[in-house]
């Protein structure tokens, strides 16, 4: 009896070993080849929103699960995989006992982004996580046979369909996919939201180019980065747990170590652990650098990978860099400035509630008061709006009572030093000292001035690297009346 029960012992936990890879995590999602099915079990984990909780409730095929309140990621699982010949690509995701022979409670749902160029530098997992990459294959229907995916279902020769809600149709169709292109796979169980137990899985990959060559078909070599793709992240953000069971030795383990480089220079800074049982690093934020990790497995081979993990901070900005203006250029339009932000970032930049560009200069900004916004890319945050000014001056103004453009002044002169306006008609005759809070509202000695243009000239003082210099700039205008 003893004996039956450490094998009956011995088997579960074979059963146990073998669904131990997974990855909660877009950004650690296991890289996978199409040679074997890969057999896995969610376990309830997972650090981070891979999803925005506030853009993406129910989108596409996505949806919430049974706890309304939660997010759409209840019991996840993600893999990446990179196409390595052009042809027609699909999968079989079959839900799996907790216990051999017993009964299956597990019903799977997947959805299926690309493709994605690696070359791109692109933060993949950020441009899923806010919608601007969409499914491109997806399906949460009831399961009866167990089986969902792309392609023919094998329990009962459903062909896959476009998706179609409430259609009841578990396959979507093949996929046709290009050699080297990246497609990221997240698994989900949106029947129930996780109840403390692993719920297993298989995924096997088919189609005509796995028929072909099982081998070619998905690029195998991507495998060898089994740490994942390099992770761009925010400070601020939960733990990334970097895993050496994810790697080809499996649990053959007989020493790892994991070392840094933080200026990734090719110079490895630090030993951050080393033993049998330092399978997992934990990286926290905000230690951006090149982590590797080396294997000695239990056959004496050297297994190792790296993987560039990047922290961003929130965007603040540093300055904004009046390139042109009314007492910074000789020219009198347009202005131009240059925001400068702080720190790195992937960011895009938005003035008076415009569009976003990526070019931090531009061209033609009014005179006066001016908001800028700063928005990173990779999902790290958004400034409120920065007011900025631009020294400059209207080229005409209506005093007609109206409360719209009735007075003339220069805007942003409260920027500069002893600044003094004077305003002349075309012949230079002096018709008004400004006020700076006031401005001119287009009369001499309380008589109404014709529709002409007049001029005038700005007097202030600048410190010109310790030197105060007295400046003078003049300029025309129109009033119309």
């Amino acid at each position: 009896m003893r004996a039956l029960f450490c094998a009956i012992c011995c088997f579960f936990l074979f059963f146990v070993e073998a669904y131990s890879q997974n990855s909660p995590d877009c950004r650690t999602a296991i890289p996978v080849c199409a040679d074997a099915p890969i057999l896995s079990a969610t376990d309830g984990g997972g650090d981070i929103d891979d999803f925005d909780p506030n853009v993406i409730t129910q989108s596409g095929c996505l949806e919430k699960g049974s706890v309304a309140s939660a997010n759409i990621e209840n019991n996840t699982s993600w893999y990446v995989f990179r196409a390595g010949t052009d042809g027609q690509i699909g999968f079989d995701i079959e839900a799996l006992p907790v216990i051999p022979g017993g009964i299956v409670t597990a019903e799977w749902d997947f959805a299926l982004y690309g493709p994605f160029d690696q070359t791109s530098g692109q933060n993949f997992c950020g441009t899923i996580g806010d919608g601007t990459s969409q499914p491109i294959r997806c399906n949460y229907e009831v399961n009866d046979t167990g089986f969902t995916g792309i392609g023919v279902n094998p329990i009962n020769g459903q062909p896959g369909a476009p998706f179609v809600k409430g259609s009841q149709n578990t396959y979507d169709e093949w996929l046709d996919v290009q050699a080297g292109e990246i497609y990221y796979l997240f698994i989900n169980n949106y029947n129930t939201n996780f109840n403390g137990d692993s719920e297993p899985f298989s995924l096997t990959f088919t189609g005509s180019s796995v028929d072909a060559d099982q081998n070619t078909a998905l690029d195998c070599t991507l495998r060898d980065e089994f740490l994942g793709l390099d992770i761009i992240a925010c400070e601020g953000d939960p733990d990334i747990v970097l895993s050496a069971l994810n790697s080809p030795a499996g649990p053959d383990i007989a020493n790892v170590t994991w070392e840094v480089d933080f200026e990734d220079d090719g110079i490895y800074d630090q030993v951050l652990a080393t033993g049998a049982g330092a399978t997992e690093l934990t990286v926290t934020s905000p230690n951006s650098g090149r982590y590797r990790v080396t294997i000695e497995t239990t056959l004496a081979t050297i297994i190792t990978d790296d993987i560039l993990i990047t922290f961003y901070g929130v965007p603040q900005l540093d300055e904004v860099r009046v390139i042109d203006d009314l007492v910074n250029s000789d020219q009198t339009d347009p202005y131009n400035v240059e925001i400068i932000p702080l720190g790195d970032g992937d960011f895009e930049y938005a003035i008076n509630g415009g569009e976003f560009q990526d070019d931090p200069i531009f061209l033609d900004v009014p005179p006066g008061v001016n908001t800028v916004v700063i928005n990173d890319k990779n999902g790290c945050g958004t400034t409120e709006p920065i007011e900025f000014l631009v020294v400059g001056y209207p080229k005409f103004f209506t005093p007609n009572g109206d409360g719209i453009h009735d007075n003339w002044n220069v805007l942003g002169i409260e920027t500069l030093t002893n600044p003094a306006v004077y305003i002349f008609d075309r012949y230079g005759k002096l018709l008004k000292e400004l006020d700076q809070s006031l401005g001119w509202d287009g009369t001499f000695n309380g008589r109404e001035l014709p529709s002409s243009d007049y001029w005038f000239r700005l007097d202030y003082d600048r410190d010109d690297q310790g030197v105060v210099v007295a400046r003078s700039v003049r300029r025309h205008f129109s009033l119309v009346r």
